[in-house]
C-alpha cells in the first residue's frame, strides 16, 4: 500500500468487544486539533461495536490531497466544512451522508503562565519573539489566525515573527515546548473539562474569524463498510458529544 498514512498513525484494538462476524475495520482521516478526543471516541465505538478503527492525524488539506490519489480512508474528519462537501461533489464523498461534528474555538495561548493576557493584548505590545500558527492554506485554524491578525490590523507587523506548524498540532507543539513563545492553537488542545490546563489563554472571539465548523463525510471507499457508517452515526450520539464538549468545541 502507498505510503498514504501521516506519521502519526494511531491504530486502537478492540478491547473488550465480543467478537463477531460482522467486525469491519475502517481507515480514519481525522483533523488533527480532533485528536484527543477522537482517540477516546474510538475507544468506546470499538468497545460497543465490536469493530476496529484505524486513526491517521493530520492537516485537513493534506488528507483531500491523499484521498484524491486513492487513500484508503473509509471516513474524514475535516476541520472544515468544505473539504467534505467538495468531495461529495467530486464523487470520493457520499452524497447525504457530510454532517456538522464539533465546531472548533481558536485560543492564543502560552506556556508562560502571564504571557497572553484576557483580552490578547499581548499581540499588539510585541513582548515575544516568535508567534505560531498553523498553515493558512492546508489547516482551517491557521486560516482563521490569519483571519484574526487581519481583523486586528496587525498581520502586517506581526509577519516577520510568524512560524508556520505543519497542521494544528504540530503548532500547538511549538508553544508547547517554546519553540515559540505564543501560538494560536485548538482549544482542545489545552481545554479539558472546565479548564485550562496550563499556561495563560486568550479565548478568540468568535466574531474575529469564520466560523471553524468541523464536518464529517462518509468516504467512497467506506460506502459499503458497516464500520465507516456506523462510526459516523456514533459520532452523533449522546455519549460522542459528551466527549466532544470535555474537550472545548461547540
Amino acid at each position: 500500500m502507498k505510503n498514504f498514512l501521516p506519521i502519526l498513525l494511531v491504530a486502537l484494538a478492540c478491547v473488550g468487544a465480543a467478537p463477531s462476524a460482522d467486525a469491519a475495520e475502517v481507515h480514519v482521516a481525522v483533523a488533527s486539533n480532533f485528536s484527543a478526543p477522537m482517540q477516546k471516541i474510538a475507544q468506546a465505538f470499538e468497545k460497543k461495536s465490536g469493530h476496529k478503527t484505524i486513526l491517521a492525524f493530520g492537516a485537513t488539506g493534506k488528507f483531500y490531497a491523499q484521498i484524491k490519489h486513492g487513500a484508503p480512508y473509509g471516513l474524514l474528519l475535516a476541520a472544515d466544512a468544505a473539504t467534505p462537501a467538495r468531495l461529495v461533489a467530486e464523487g470520493l464523498g457520499v452524497s447525504g451522508t457530510a454532517f456538522n461534528y464539533a465546531t472548533g474555538r481558536l485560543v492564543l495561548w502560552s506556556a508562560q503562565a502571564s504571557l497572553v493576557d484576557a483580552r490578547g493584548t499581548v499581540l499588539a505590545n510585541r513582548g515575544f519573539t516568535h508567534l505560531a500558527i498553523a498553515n493558512p492554506r492546508t489547516a482551517p485554524y491557521g486560516a482563521a489566525a490569519v483571519d484574526v491578525l487581519q481583523q486586528l490590523r496587525l498581520l502586517g507587523g506581526l509577519k516577520s515573527r510568524l512560524v508556520q506548524g505543519e497542521n494544528i498540532a504540530q503548532t500547538y507543539q511549538f508553544v508547547k515546548t517554546g519553540n515559540a513563545a505564543l501560538g494560536f492553537v485548538a482549544m482542545s488542545d489545552v481545554y479539558r473539562g472546565g479548564s485550562f490546563i496550563g499556561g495563560s489563554a486568550w479565548v478568540v472571539p468568535a466574531e474575529l474569524h469564520a466560523p471553524i465548523r468541523q464536518d464529517a463525510v462518509v468516504l467512497a471507499k467506506g460506502a459499503a463498510n458497516p464500520a465507516a457508517r456506523e462510526l459516523a452515526a456514533y459520532l452523533r450520539s449522546d455519549e460522542a458529544r459528551r466527549i466532544i464538549r470535555f474537550h472545548g468545541y461547540e
